[in-house]
């Protein structure tokens, strides 16, 4: 075996050691009762309903649906997720049309950050380990940016509360990871 495929595997052994103990950093914080993330049912009732009719439904993203302020949760494609770069926070607006269609669209931001982390696999979901925390990334986010395991990647996350999901905003080109762990 080479050299240059020994680091290989060894750089996959360290990120995926690295994720195990995020998670595991993680579920320590949740049962000692460190910061957790928010409860968007709560967040949901600050959002007022549109008055324009019952087919307009107001909520807030939690990283994979979006919860209304009665506590229902709607399906959120997750390729508009993905394309829309939602993070959990964003207030979204549900129009339900008489044929039964969903159209989201995206009304409030949340506040948003940015970190760079590696691209992992763990318990049959992507994740990204960034900044000493293991966020989790929707699957289609990933084949989209044709993203690898152990690629370094920029990752859209809210600034104002702790979260278990993020957004892929890019996967960095292997050199310009290269040059990023150069400083």
């Amino acid at each position: 075996m080479s050299k240059a495929s020994k680091i290989e595997i060894l750089k996959d052994l360290i990120s995926t050691a690295e994720a195990s103990l995020s998670s595991a950093k993680q579920i320590l914080l949740e049962i000692s009762g460190g910061k957790s993330s928010p409860d968007y049912v709560a967040m949901a009732k600050t959002v007022d309903d549109n008055e324009e009719g019952d087919n307009i439904v107001e909520g807030v993203f939690d990283g994979e649906k979006m919860i209304h302020k009665d506590g229902t949760e709607y399906p959120v494609p997750a390729n508009y997720a993905s394309k829309s770069k939602l993070v959990p926070g964003d207030t979204l607006k549900l129009t339900i049309t008489e044929n039964g269609t969903f159209l989201y669209k995206q009304i409030g931001p949340a506040e948003r950050k940015r970190i760079i982390g590696t691209l992992t696999f763990e318990d049959g979901q992507y994740k990204v380990i960034g900044e000493g925390k293991t966020y989790k990334v929707l699957l289609a986010s990933v084949t989209y940016f044709r993203g690898e395991i152990g690629d370094k990647v920029t990752l859209v996350v809210p600034a104002d509360h702790d979260s278990e999901w993020g957004a892929i905003e890019n996967v960095l080109p292997h050199e310009a990871s290269s040059t990023i762990n150069q400083y």
